[in-house]
């Protein structure tokens, strides 16, 4: 079948992006699903800086591809082989599909399936296979998921069935920004209740966290940011603190302000200094997080003296460290039952032919997250 799809075909070009056209709108061949796979029309689809990493050349990915990750849309077929999707059933993209054979896939970490991560890497399904192209010409997947399209074809690996009365632009926000920033909370940094926390970086995984933190039963939530409206969105949201990181003092103000530290820094903008931050604003004994996704040449570097003599422990999460089967429809229910609002992060909605100019406002910190309605 013929779709409209949003394909880059060179990455790290000038901004603004609304002049310099990276993303174009092209009518691509989409072949019928194979074995395991699965026909979607994507209903609502995120713009995401996982998106504008590969854009902007950070994250290094083989072009042309169709890009776009965070959606969520509706079985329109299902390939041989799949017995547990129908025609009709909702369904929210995952970005990492899991074999359910590697090591970690077997120690229940699928967030890091080996052989997810090479397809990820190669722009292909997880079996290896490419569903489109234009003409001769194959066209990436990105993330296994090629949400910024009509109708894309996914592994069933990369989708988990959800409640059909949930919306698709909320529920959409599920499969990348709210199991990153709430399982990096809960999974990868297993907070306790009455902790405190600190959140660097106010994007949609930011602020997930946030809502993260609160249902979780944190006592303190400092929110941090370069960007004044957002430090008020986390103020609506539950923060008990607000710092702007552009304060040359922002580092002293919150560690008087919090006795020493917090117990849990999480930094969710993908940059070292908020890294930097995230590390010094952390107690002795306690635990930093990142959920970011730096230019792979970015290095961070901090006193290694620290983590011996202040018992401090550094974590990466990737996913949320989730199980998407699992914990997608956990925090749907916490959801349904407004313990985890996220239909509060509302987004600026565009249409598919405004993308460029989607991701010149997320480059800019304009908007907690950008959803392109089909």
């Amino acid at each position: 079948m013929k779709i409209k799809s949003a394909v880059l075909r060179a990455s790290g070009l000038e901004r603004p992006y609304a002049k310099s056209q990276p993303i174009k709108i092209e009518t691509l061949e989409l072949d019928p699903p194979g074995y395991g796979e699965v026909l979607v029309q994507i209903k609502a689809a995120n713009l995401c800086h996982s998106d504008l990493s590969v854009i902007d050349g950070s994250r290094p990915r083989p072009l042309p591809m169709a890009l776009g990750h965070e959606a969520a849309g509706v079985v329109v077929e299902a390939g041989e082989g799949v017995e547990d999707l129908e025609p009709g059933d909702h369904v929210v993209c995952i970005f990492v599909p899991s074999c359910g054979q590697c090591l970690p896939c077997k120690e229940g970490r699928p967030a890091l399936c080996e052989k997810g991560a090479e397809a990820n890497g190669n722009g292909t399904l997880i079996n290896g296979s490419r569903r489109l192209h234009k003409g001769d010409e194959p066209i990436h997947h990105h993330l296994g998921v090629s949400a910024f399209s009509e109708y894309a074809v996914l592994s069933r690996h990369s989708l988990v069935k959800v409640d059909p009365g949930i919306p698709f632009e909320k529920a959409a926000l599920f499969g990348c920004a709210v199991i990153t920033g709430v399982g990096a909370v809960v999974n990868t940094a297993n907070i306790r209740l009455g902790s405190t926390v600190a959140i660097v970086g106010l994007g949609g995984v930011g602020l997930s966290a946030l809502l993260g933190a609160s249902a979780a039963g944190a006592s303190r939530i400092i929110a941090v940011d370069i960007n004044e409206a957002k430090l008020q969105k986390a103020k609506e949201l539950g923060a008990t603190d607000t710092f702007n990181s552009r304060d040359k003092d922002v580092v002293e103000k919150i560690k008087a302000a919090t006795n020493g530290g917090v117990d849990y820094a999480f930094e969710t903008a993908g940059a070292v200094p908020a890294m930097e931050v995230a590390y010094a604003i952390t107690r002795r004994g306690g635990t930093t997080v990142t959920t970011g996704l730096p230019h792979p040449e970015h290095h961070f570097s901090f006193p290694q003296v620290t983590l011996t003599a202040e018992e401090r422990t550094i974590k990466g999460s990737y996913l949320g460290s989730c199980v998407p089967q699992r914990d997608i429809p956990r925090y749907i229910e916490l959801f349904k039952q407004n313990r985890l609002p996220v239909d509060r992060l509302v987004p600026h909605i565009i249409s598919l032919e405004e993308i460029n100019e989607g991701f010149d406002r997320l480059a800019d910190g304009e908007a907690f997250r950008i959803l392109v309605r089909f």
